[in-house]
């Protein structure tokens, strides 16, 4: 679930890794909608892991922070880095926890360090997927039958990831997939390129993938059954902040506290933010933001019309 590398490496973090991508609101807070709550601290450090629900909140929040005044910093790390720079304290957030299967070990081994903010959206799910074209496999459990067709491969993402964590030790071995599958790591970005491929050429080919994700309005994909229910149930996506962050920020703690996204919001965000022929995810969270004012009121429970986006 990861891609978008770009930036310079953050060396003062001590994060391994880590790439930077800065973008300023003002030194003087010049912004329409400065923020109004006192806080003193207005420099904000957002982990981005790349997956694609990912890239498109933290460029949200990062619209959204900029307007209040806040000079924001989001820099781009993969899964271990994210939740040990945000415990450490060289980060200040990280917007895409998933709890409770995917991100669990992480979570465990930093709970004493970071601060839980909230969980935002409710619907989220690992997947092992395939185009519909493939009409005869609709299980996991169908999948060894077809090794051949498929290369021995399942087509996967980075090496950390949760998913693939999942992917590799419980759903492989609960349905005896080793001897027949090797899961092929490489990054969200990868995987999408031959996902797209084998579609382009009607080819089978079985993924690592989770909802929400704006693959399944590009492609017309499904979702293998998994009867043993090993890539786990329905998740939540949380935000964990550093310790001592909502001390800090605490109007900016009531306002993610305050947020939430159902899949018809998000999938549009999505859309604008991560879909085909985006370029400019900031450009592109602005657009969604400026055509859903309601949804601002809600979030920051203020009025949203002096914002300018």
């Amino acid at each position: 679930m990861d891609s978008h590398r770009r930036g310079t490496a953050l060396a003062a973090a001590g994060v391994s890794g880590v790439l930077l991508l800065t973008s300023c609101a003002g030194e003087n807070g010049s912004l329409i909608g400065g923020s109004d709550g006192g806080e003193d601290a207005k420099e904000i450090n957002i982990a981005l892991i790349g997956w694609e629900e990912a890239v498109a909140v933290t460029h949200m929040w990062e619209v959204i922070l900029e307007e209040k005044g806040y000079d924001v910093t989001v820099t781009e790390v993969d899964v271990a880095p994210a939740f040990q720079g945000v415990a450490d304290g060289d980060l200040d957030l990280y917007l895409d926890m998933w709890l409770p299967v995917t991100h669990h070990e992480y979570m465990q081994e930093h709970r004493d360090r970071i601060e839980s903010l909230g969980s935002w959206y409710d619907n989220a799910v690992l997947t092992l997927t395939v185009p519909e074209y493939m009409e005869d496999v609709r299980s996991i459990d169908d999948l060894p039958e077809y090794a051949e067709d498929l290369d021995g491969t399942i087509v996967g993402i980075e090496p950390d990831a949760g998913l693939t964590q999942v992917t590799r030790d419980q759903a492989m071995p609960g349905y005896r997939l080793e001897e027949d599958f090797e899961l092929e790591t490489s990054s969200g970005a990868e995987m999408m390129a031959e996902l797209d491929e084998a579609v382009l050429a009607q080819e089978p080919v079985v993924v690592t993938l989770w909802r929400p994700h704006p693959a399944y309005a590009q492609y017309d994909l499904k979702d293998l059954d998994d009867p043993q229910g090993a890539m786990g149930g329905t998740e939540g996506l949380h935000s964990i902040g550093r310790a001592g962050f909502a001390e800090d920020y605490p109007e900016l703690t009531d306002w993610i506290r305050n947020w939430s996204m159902n899949d018809d919001e998000l999938a549009s965000l999505e859309t604008l933010t991560v879909g085909p022929g985006v370029t400019d995810p900031a450009e592109g969270a602005r657009q969604w933001l400026a055509r859903n004012p309601l949804f601002l009121e809600r979030t920051l429970q203020e009025d949203a019309g002096d914002l300018e986006f």
